[in-house]
């Protein structure tokens, strides 16, 4: 692993423009970009720190035509809205207080003092936008080439400022992390788990999902569990079971997918996943989906059937939450009924429940022999309307 990086998307023009609008020794690329650039990792989201206070970058980015934002003002960004994406321009900052859930800033001038109030060491590596140096002031590069999750400081203290830093150690450790884990990081975690009960369930609900969403989390959930932080943030979670959903993914080929592994946390039972879906603060869609395979039994069903009736992605939960072969529903579309019930009036069924009733039965004949073309369901309509007149 380089001291130095030499990033594509470091010489965009987008953002050689940036920086000449910026100055260029008063900003410095940070964070997540600078570590998953080392890493050989895809980049996402660009980062950059500044010795500009925000109302000087607003200004620079106004005279040179560059639209921006000031997505977090009061905590020192702007986000430069470029061709090629967004970059969060943010002036160097350092604690004046925490309270454990938000923080009181105020504006620094020494890069140090704003790598100082970051989470990890792997978190606070700077780069020069030009020369593409390094500035590391707290070992994040050792700390990177041995796949350490380390605090920066004292743990306990970097917990206190924020308490949502239990869980993002956790995420960042199965994204990033080595065997043995970081001693004195664990035993923050665990001695102040309780504390991430005063946090909002949003906070706390989406950290939890960045987690599932990752690669193979169910080492980790295993270890939070141990350590009694699973216990605060979902008590009735198994993590064996979603060791077993994401060994299925992996088998055959499927993308991870966080609230099909939130499921596979939560035992089948429809009110609880309800009521995690509102302690989590998710969507009505997510809150039905989460009900939907809640719902489960140990058969699920023929694929194509359950995912007619479910929806595909409804139908994969339950699949491969029980260990079924979903490969059946890779590419496939569902059709669409093609009967229609003025179709049965015209055959002289009179207009009302009878109508509906009869509609159903072909359709789950329809659905039983495997979704068959238009003709099989003339077919099947003249079978129902004959067992009816016998």
């Amino acid at each position: 692993m380089t001291d130095r990086l030499a990033a594509e998307w470091m010489r965009r023009a987008d953002i050689v423009e940036l920086v000449e609008v910026l100055g260029r020794d008063n900003a410095r690329f940070v964070g997540g970009a600078v570590r998953d650039e080392l890493l050989g990792l895809p980049v996402k989201d660009i980062d950059m720190a500044t010795t500009l206070r925000p109302e000087d970058v607003i200004a620079r980015l106004d005279a040179a035509g560059i639209r921006n934002v000031p997505t977090g003002i009061e905590h020192g960004t702007v986000t430069a809205v470029l061709a090629g994406g967004p970059v969060e321009i943010t002036t160097l900052r350092h604690d004046v207080s925490t309270d454990g859930r938000r923080a009181t800033v105020a504006f620094a001038s020494e890069w140090r003092d704003d790598a100082a109030r970051r989470d990890f060491t792997i978190n606070a590596l700077y780069a020069d936008p030009q020369s593409g140096e390094i500035f590391d002031f707290f070992e994040g590069l050792h700390d990177l080439r041995q796949r350490t999750v380390r605090f920066i400081g004292d743990a306990r203290q970097r917990i206190r400022e924020d308490h949502l830093r239990i869980l993002r150690y956790f995420r960042f450790q199965a994204r990033f992390g080595s065997q043995p884990a970081d001693r004195e990081a664990e035993d923050a975690c665990a001695e102040l788990a309780a504390t991430l009960k005063g946090l909002s369930r949003e906070r706390i609900g989406m950290e939890t999902m960045n987690l599932l969403g990752l690669s193979d989390p169910s080492p980790t959930l295993h270890r939070m569990a141990e350590l009694g932080v699973l216990a605060v943030i979902l008590p009735e979670a198994d993590p064996k079971a979603l060791e077993a959903l994401v060994a299925a993914e992996m088998c055959q080929a499927i993308a991870p997918d966080p609230l099909r592994r939130l499921a596979a946390l939560l035992p089948a039972q429809v009110a609880l996943a309800e009521q995690v879906a509102s302690r989590f603060r998710l969507s009505g869609v997510q809150k039905k989906r989460l009900a939907t395979a809640a719902a489960r039994t140990e058969e699920p069903g023929t694929p194509r059937a359950l995912a007619y009736r479910l929806g595909i992605d409804a139908a994969l939960d339950r699949l491969l939450i029980a260990g079924a072969d979903a490969s059946s529903l890779d590419g496939w579309e569902i059709p669409q009924f093609p009967l229609k019930g003025g179709e049965i009036v015209a055959r002289g069924v009179g207009a009302g429940p009878e109508v509906a009733r009869i509609l159903r039965s072909v359709e789950d004949r329809w659905i039983a022999e495997g979704f068959p073309d238009r003709a099989r369901v003339d077919a099947l309509l003249d079978a129902e309307l004959a067992d009816r007149a016998a």
